[in-house]
Formats: C-alpha cells, sequence, structure tokens
C-alpha cells in the first residue's frame, strides 16, 4: 500500500529534506501582541528577535483540526491509502490533540497519529524514518512503528540562555526558573518522557556547550549516531559544536545543523544551543 507521512514545522527538517523525503508538513502559528496568527514559516528568527527587542509579548498556538484534515484529505485524495502523523509532544502542545480530531473527521482506519514526546528533530527523525518506511513499501501499522520506534530512541539535549522564556509559556515550573536565575546558571535542559526537564546546573555558557560536547561524543563511542544541532539566533555557537563532534567522532557521527523556528524559539530565547541524538542513525545527507 502507499502511506504518507505528515509531520509539523516544528521538527525543524534541514532544508530540503520534506521535500526529498515527501514529508508533508503542516504549519504551527505566531502571533505578535496578540495579532492575527500567521504561519510559522512565515516568522523567522529575526522577526522574533525584533519582537523580543521592542519588548513585545510573543504567543504560538498549535495547528487547527481543519488544517490537519485538509493535510489528510489532499494525501489521500492524491493517491495514499494511509496516513500516519507524527506531531510534537503532547505535553507540550494541542497539536497532537488536533491531529486526532482531524483524523477522527477524516477517516480513522487510515489515519494514524504518533506522539513523538519531543520536539525539533526529535520529532523529526521519527517523521523522516517514517517516510523512509513508506517509500520503502511498508504498510500503515509498519510506517506508524517506525516512526514510535525512532522517537523513543531519540534523546534531546539543550542549554538556554535563561529559563524565562520557558517558565512564561508554562514548558517549565517557576520554582526551576527562579532558582536558575538567583544561581546565575545556564542550565543543562532535556526532554523526558515528553516534557522538558533540568538536566544539570551549569554555571557559565562555555561549560554548557562543552557538557553537550561531551554527551553527545560519548554515545559516539558505543556506534553510530546520527545527531542534529539546533540553535536560535546562535549559529556560530551551533557550527563550532557541529564541528567538534565531527573531530572527535568522526565516521562514527552524522550530523546536520539547523535554526529552531519561533514557535519553539518563542520558549527557548535566543541563544539556545541544543542536540538531538539518535543512536544507529541513517546518513543524514542521503
Amino acid at each position: 500500500m502507499s502511506v504518507a507521512v505528515v509531520t509539523d514545522s516544528t521538527a525543524y527538517l534541514p532544508a530540503g529534506f520534506a521535500q526529498r523525503h515527501a514529508l508533508r508538513v503542516v504549519p504551527l502559528h505566531v502571533s505578535v501582541q496578540g495579532a492575527d496568527s500567521v504561519p510559522e514559516h512565515e516568522f523567522d528568527s529575526g522577526r522574533l528577535t525584533a519582537a523580543w527587542d521592542r519588548k513585545e509579548r510573543v504567543t504560538t498556538s498549535g495547528a487547527s483540526v481543519g488544517e490537519f484534515a485538509t493535510a489528510y484529505r489532499e494525501a489521500l485524495e492524491g493517491g495514499a491509502d494511509g496516513v500516519v502523523s507524527v506531531h510534537l509532544s503532547r505535553r507540550l502542545s494541542g497539536t497532537w490533540d488536533a491531529a486526532r480530531l482531524a483524523a477522527r473527521e477524516v477517516d480513522p482506519e487510515r489515519i494514524r497519529v504518533v506522539d513523538s514526546r519531543s520536539a525539533a528533530m526529535g520529532l523529526g527523525f521519527a517523521a523522516l524514518g517514517a517516510a523512509d518506511s513508506a517509500r520503502a513499501g511498508a504498510g500503515l501499522s509498519a510506517v506508524e512503528s517506525r516512526a514510535a520506534l525512532i522517537a523513543q530512541r531519540t534523546r534531546t539535549l539543550f542549554s538556554v540562555q535563561t529559563l524565562e522564556h520557558l517558565r512564561r509559556g508554562g514548558r517549565i515550573g517557576a520554582a526551576a526558573a527562579v532558582l536558575g536565575t538567583a544561581l546565575a546558571i545556564k542550565p543543562l535542559l532535556h526532554v523526558h518522557e515528553g516534557r522538558v526537564e533540568l538536566l544539570e546546573k551549569v554555571r557559565t555558557t562555555a561549560r554548557a556547550h562543552a557538557r553537550l560536547l561531551d554527551l553527545v561524543a560519548r554515545g559516539a563511542e558505543s556506534g553510530s549516531l546520527s545527531v542534529a544541532i539546533h540553535h536560535l539566533d546562535a549559529p556560530e555557537w551551533a557550527e563550532r559544536l557541529a564541528e567538534q563532534l565531527r573531530r572527535q567522532a568522526s565516521v562514527a557521527l552524522d550530523c546536520v545543523v539547523s535554526e529552531v523556528g519561533p514557535v519553539v524559539g518563542a520558549h527557548i530565547g535566543p541563544g539556545a544551543l541544543g542536540a538531538v541524538v539518535l543512536p544507529g542513525g541513517w546518513r543524514l545527507a542521503g
């Protein structure tokens, strides 16, 4: 059977990956000062930073049931026998719930919705794996299982300059945010069971980046890795981390760099740097 794979814009796939892997991407949305929301791809990191500089309030919202329903109908009417839809953690967004409602509305027997329990390329790796299985001719249940398995295997780590953005968005507890501010730490966080949690307390940005490098490079010692380096308005830091990883892990590592968009960016703040790790991954350049 022919299976179409749908994901959302918070996968932050590197340029060209969605087209290359025949992925349909449904956008989430951004709004400034309560104005009408716009799709994430129409609002880049420069506009996000400018809004913060003007002390404007930036809010985000998930894709609607109608947007997902349209994507599913287009896929099925375009010849797909089924759809696997892979999305941002339901503990971070209502996007998964909207996708589930749309699936019930359109065709619950032929549409499967997967909670990646992650974000960025923690989601993106799962969607890419599902698309590769679909392209190889796998059936609906097999494509769904591939997405779920890859999502379970990924590890998402990141450092932020402040916890304030996460606190404002309700993605981390107020107590943790106050602690980080009081101690002037540059926290190292991870996504665990779909939630953002504090992993380690680090005193400086340099030490946070060094710890990220250590945690990722250590994984390459036991086998091959696919790694996505993410950043928000910090391309130099991201490229430096990627280069350091490539030198340390050499052939054991396949690494790409991708900036997060404003939906996730609004919650992590400028200068955020992270890594999504998939053990035993495939060649990202292929």
